[in-house]
């Protein structure tokens, strides 16, 4: 029985297709990474099935690109040496709401608009990056590291007890979920850790080149009695970052992000273009949007705590500084921001990243947030050699676990139908990561063209990570050219 009929017999003759038209679906994504081909799509709807089709795979070298997502930005899905696209869009199950240990179970498929809804009803929510589409899979936002705007440290690694198949094909279960029982084991899988050695960071931030996840427990938080959004007009990052250092380490705020005139202006823009010119006009150079909730417990005393040391350190050490419900000049906007940073952005409007010009760049990595402002004088003058506008630059500068470390992200908008356009946002993008990268900027996910420049820094490192590879993917079936592989 040759391949095509033995991946038909696993998934149904509905389910697996080499149709050019099919395959076209998968050929490109929101990037600018060249389009690749695949041979054939799968479309499984278990982990066995998963099993299945990689073991056959396996058995005759055929590439694997997994993809459980509609919405790409970074190339890491399109098929770079043709092989199968392992579309994990019908796993769309929420297995499990465990209230008492405050997790949910879910596979693969499931997108943020399917789970944000299904907890809502049970009043959970997840902590989210900023703005995640709606139809892209939850999973791999979290596979992926998409750091939260919410910057407390309890929130920052969600992921826990998890299902991969490995990419020979073998089932194989991480942390408490591994123990007889599960999932009515006593721990319900909330360790990702688990009893022994654990592999589950082989998969973070690995772009499908170590294998499948089918399904993950993942941290739910209830959803907040009492909200207060609060906003600060920022003209020196210097500054908002002083007080970002005296006030996140004390634990205040929930979602706390800085933005823009660009992007907080995609972000809020309704009517296209007039919107979006308007405010990027009207709005401060970076605005400071910090949330302080209250949940649960005492939640009143949560917030008056919170709201006293705000008036305490503004009063005695920061008084140019003015953080209030509403932004000068745009009254109404706290009730319309909060559900923005609660939310996917919905599934039939453009994302705010393609709607100023089609398509974007977005170049991100992990610095101190001392040295933000330096990050951000020298993307500009290397987008100034491209002729880039620094008034066209969309920058977000997300603080992490109490302002220990920020994650600023700098993005690039451009018409996807002007081939020199997207040529030069290309060489803009490679300069400024070497350039960033030899100031000190960490690259946690090297995607496409960041990778080779990376690597390259880090030979032994790439030359490790090769060898464990090759334990784990003998034949380098997983999603191949992505990474150092």
């Amino acid at each position: 029985m040759d391949v095509k009929s033995k991946l038909s017999e696993i998934l149904g003759a509905e389910n697996f297709s080499d149709d050019p038209v099919q395959l076209q679906i998968y050929a490109t994504d929101f990037s600018y990474t060249p389009a690749g081909a695949a041979n054939y799509v799968a479309k499984p709807a278990n982990s066995e099935q998963v099993s299945e089709v990689i073991k056959v795979c396996n058995e005759n070298s055929i590439p694997v690109v997994p993809c459980s997502s509609k919405v790409h930005f970074f190339g890491a899905t399109i098929p770079k040496e043709g092989g199968l696209v392992l579309d994990l869009s019908r796993m769309d199950k929420v297995l499990e709401i465990d209230r008492d240990n405050r997790r949910v179970r879910f596979e693969a498929g499931v997108t943020w608009d399917k789970l944000t809804k299904e907890l809502g009803k049970e009043g959970y929510r997840v902590i989210m990056p900023l703005t995640p589409p709606a139809e892209r899979s939850v999973l791999t936002d979290f596979l992926e590291r998409e750091e939260p705007t919410n910057q407390v440290y309890d929130y920052g690694e969600p992921l826990q007890a998890m299902e991969v198949v490995w990419p020979t094909g073998e089932i194989f279960r991480m942390g408490s979920a591994s123990v007889n029982g599960y999932p009515d084991s006593p721990s319900k899988g909330g360790n990702p850790s688990g009893p022994g050695l654990d592999f589950y960071r082989f998969f973070q931030c690995a772009q499908g080149t170590m294998g499948v996840v089918t399904w993950t427990n993942l941290k739910i938080e209830s959803i907040p009695k009492i909200d207060k959004v609060l906003f600060a007009p920022i003209n020196d990052l210097n500054k908002a970052m002083d007080f970002l250092y005296r006030i996140l380490p004390r634990r205040i705020g929930q979602e706390v992000l800085l933005l823009n005139q660009v992007d907080l202006a995609a972000i809020l823009a309704e009517e296209w273009p007039g919107d979006f010119e308007k405010l990027k006009a009207a709005l401060p150079p970076w605005t400071l949007i910090l949330v302080i909730s209250g949940l649960l417990r005492r939640s009143e005393e949560k917030l008056a705590y919170e709201e006293n040391f705000l008036a305490e350190v503004l009063k005695n050490e920061f008084t140019d500084l003015r953080l209030g419900e509403n932004l000068p000049g745009f009254p109404g906007l706290r009730g319309k921001l909060l559900p923005i940073l609660r939310n996917p952005w919905p599934a039939n409007v453009p994302h705010w990243k393609n709607r100023v010009k089609g398509a974007c760049q977005s170049i991100f990595f992990h610095s101190r947030p001392i040295k933000a402002q330096y990050f951000v004088t020298k993307v500009q003058e290397i987008a100034a050699r491209y002729g880039y506008p620094a008034s066209d630059i969309g920058i977000y500068i997300q603080p992490l676990e109490h302002n220990r470390a920020c994650r600023p992200e700098f993005t690039f908008f451009y018409n996807p139908a002007d081939e020199a356009e997207k040529a030069n946002i290309r060489a803009l993008y490679k300069d400024a990561a070497t350039v960033l990268l030899k100031e000190g900027a960490v690259f946690t996910r090297p995607y496409g063209d960041l990778a080779p420049i990376v690597y390259e820094r880090a030979a032994s490192y790439a030359s490790h990570l090769k060898r464990l590879k090759k334990v784990f993917d003998p034949n380098n079936i997983m999603n191949p050219s992505n990474l150092c592989f």
